[in-house]
């Protein structure tokens, strides 16, 4: 797994003891409300989730890191990359996302890391696309996808749950 390095912060591998910071965050109803159904997790489904992202890393070659930041080397959330198999319409594909908890938000750390994940995905991995999918409402996520050069692709339904989304979509051979 790759460890990439933004002035503020550090994308890395997850560790153990992450579990109790990233549930911290999960918990946020606020952080929460555009993720599938908006239910919080508990301690027990967040540990699912970071085993989810582990597996993803182990099949894919890549995923979502565990985003720290540098001055205190706190978990603020994650940034990355998935597959969207939630979303068959758009298959294949590679999301790029990311999740933080609501005190981090607001300072533009969700923009360096994404532009980060971007130059790995294109110099390191190799990929030529990317996909990021707005929860319609979602507008500060929908900004960041702006800001790291995406352009709106289509508009859909999330089969999974019937919100509306917006797919974003950027070549990397292009950008």
């Amino acid at each position: 797994m790759s460890r990439l390095v933004t002035p503020r912060t550090i994308l890395r591998e997850w560790q153990e003891d992450d579990l109790d910071a990233f549930a911290r965050i999960t918990a946020q109803p606020e952080v929460m409300r555009w993720i599938r159904d908006g239910r919080t997790l508990d301690r027990a489904g967040t540990a699912e989730r970071i085993g989810a992202f582990q597996q993803h890393w182990a099949e894919h070659g890549f995923g979502l890191f565990a985003l720290v930041l540098r001055e205190t080397g706190e978990l603020a959330g994650f940034t990355g990359l998935a597959v969207p198999t939630f979303l068959p319409e758009i298959m294949p594909a590679v999301e790029i996302g990311w999740r933080l908890g609501r005190e981090h938000w607001g300072r533009g750390l969700a923009t360096e890391a994404a532009r980060a994940v971007v130059d790995h995905a294109r110099a390191d991995l190799g990929l030529k696309r990317l996909v990021s999918i707005h929860q319609v409402g979602n507008d500060a996520s929908a900004r960041v996808m702006i800001k790291i050069g995406m352009h709106l692709d289509r508009e859909t339904v999330s089969p999974d749950n019937g919100r509306s989304v917006r797919v974003y979509a950027m070549d990397l051979a292009d950008s």
